[in-house]
């Protein structure tokens, strides 16, 4: 069999993290490669396919395909991605397989299509585990993690980042250094801004030591936000204003907008206004230019609406208005799990309203001027109808009483699980403890701790929670923490004039948004309106 040959002078581990770092938002430009070698290179992998398919030489011909997924317009880069996919099938090699599915996922990652992309991650795992090749068994784990930090599930990436750090220490350069700056990405989510700190500064010291600084502009940005959070904002303001030019150079829109939403959040903290809404205007252009939105940049809209209210601009409030809803409209289409991570301080509904009294404010010409806005009827109307889906549920919840059921047991459902009878009493007797005296509430709360807490392993505690309590562990322990805040909201009042800060915190959540997020993807409403409306009964 013919070999593919090395048609760049890179390593294929160098090869591979450039296809993944290309599709990340902390992606330096693919330096290296000039736009002459690279139309070479594409050549020369369109003469190869022709080749490889007259001989039917699977795997050769699913190499080639990927160079052309990563040295082709990104239009065309599905189409080969999916004829990799193709030829590595015919090959029956796990590897081969296992690569071409996460080349998939990496093009569906870079075009934001974040559920399709984890799909595509899941199912190469499910190949790449079987060689026992550690290097792509830990490319997948990164990118996975990747996309569960985007996704707002940071403790599992957080677990996932830390796997990838211990291994690429000693493996890969750069693969090590993308994988601490996620992993301070991560600690910032979630609120934990020492270890953030502590990650971007070993990150500029270790780039230094690797003399590879593509990272360091990186480091300098995550810190910068991270000052923000630390209330530091002159700081922030100067190393988020350092990293800018650079991200403006490797066109990096993504980090751009983000810098210059810090900036701009920093001035408004400093109480400075004016200086703030230009940065505020430049992440809606990033919006409108290339559809890029994340839903902490929500709250730029909400700023604008703000600002413009006191500036009596009616036309502005309108225009950021109609934003808005484009944007939620947007990661509702696009963040279909992040979507249930949105925490809406600003009522949909108000918008609506305040939208259709500007508009009768308005003389004839204005309003024909505007008249395109007839478009966002539907989008009222499935808004209106959210509405009226919150409050039903909300009086669903008012009728539930939230109490853990043990599910019936038979000899033979104990004999599938394949645990001893006496064993499986046991645990569940430990288990209702657990219940009962509210151990859930601890934080970092992990499978093994449970396990311990139940005097069993890990894979029995797993397997009779499935059984017994119908959820996954991960679901079980964030439903009981969500069921004990809802009681406590119910039938104590002063837990209702609590933050969801306060209340994530009460139920051992690690950060604020999960705690928003568990409580919307149980109940279906946010926390803030089930708070509202105990509180019009009450």
């Amino acid at each position: 069999m013919l070999c593919y040959p090395n048609l760049l002078t890179i390593t294929l581990k160098k090869y591979l993290f450039i296809l993944l770092i290309a599709s990340l938002t902390t992606s330096a430009n693919t330096k290296g490669v000039d736009a002459k070698e690279a139309v070479q290179t594409k050549k020369q992998a369109q003469f190869l396919v022709a080749k490889f398919k007259k001989s039917n030489d699977w795997k050769n011909l699913a190499m080639a395909y990927k160079d052309l997924v990563y040295f082709s317009e990104r239009k065309y880069k599905l189409s080969y991605a999916d004829s990799m996919l193709q030829a590595a099938k015919k090959t029956n090699d796990n590897l081969s397989i296992g690569n071409a599915y996460l080349t998939n996922a990496i093009v569906y990652y870079d075009k934001k299509q974040l559920q399709l992309a984890l799909d595509n991650f899941i199912i190469a795992d499910e190949y790449i585990v079987k060689t026992k090749d550690q290097y792509a068994i830990h490319k997948v784990k990164y990118v996975i993690a990747l996309t569960k930090y985007n996704l707002g599930f940071y403790d599992e990436a957080i677990s996932l980042f830390k796997e990838c750090l211990a291994y690429f220490e000693v493996e890969n350069d750069r693969a090590y250094l993308n994988s601490l700056h996620a992993l301070g990405l991560c600690y910032n989510r979630i609120g934990n801004y020492k270890e953030c700190s502590k990650s971007n500064k070993l990150g500029i010291e270790q780039g230094k030591e690797f003399e590879n600084t593509d990272m360091e502009p990186y480091f300098i940005l995550s810190e910068g936000v991270n000052n923000y959070f630390e209330h530091q904002y002159e700081e922030s303001i100067k190393k988020l204003t350092q990293s800018i030019p650079i991200m403006i150079a490797r066109k990096d829109f993504a980090n751009e907008t983000v810098a210059n939403f810090y900036i701009g959040k920093s001035f408004w903290d400093l109480k400075n206004e004016k200086a703030a809404i230009p940065y505020f205007i430049k992440v809606d252009s990033s919006f409108t230019l290339h559809h890029y939105i994340r839903t902490d940049l929500i709250e730029n809209y909400e700023l604008l609406i703000d600002y413009y209210k006191k500036q009596k601009n009616q036309k502005a409030i309108l225009y950021y208005i109609n934003q808005l809803l484009k944007v939620e409209s947007f990661i509702d289409h696009n963040y279909k799990y992040l979507s249930r991570k949105i925490h809406k301080e600003y009522d949909t509904k108000k918008l609506l309203q305040e939208r259709e009294e500007l508009q009768n404010t308005y003389n004839w010409r204005i309003i024909l001027a505007y008249i395109s806005l007839v478009t966002m009827t539907g989008v009222s109307i499935v808004l209106l109808f959210k509405n009226a889906k919150s409050k039903n549920n909300f009086i669903e919840l008012m009728k539930s009483n939230n109490k853990i059921t043990d599910a019936k047991r038979t000899n033979r459902e104990e004999e599938e699980l394949g645990i001893n009878k006496e064993v499986i009493e046991q645990i569940l007797k430990n288990l209702e403890i657990f219940e009962t005296e509210k151990r859930f509430i601890e934080k970092e709360l992990t499978l093994v701790n449970l396990a311990t807490i139940l005097n069993t392993n890990a894979k029995y505690a797993s397997k009779v929670i499935v059984k017994y309590r119908g959820k996954k562990y991960i679901e079980y322990i964030r439903d009981l923490k969500i069921d004990y805040i809802i009681e406590l909201l119910k039938s104590e009042n002063k837990y209702r004039n609590y933050t969801n800060e306060g209340l994530a915190e009460e139920a051992g959540f690690g950060s604020t948004q999960n705690f928003t997020a568990a409580f919307k993807a149980k109940t279906g409403i946010t926390p803030t309106y089930f708070i509202k409306e105990l509180k019009k009964i009450s």
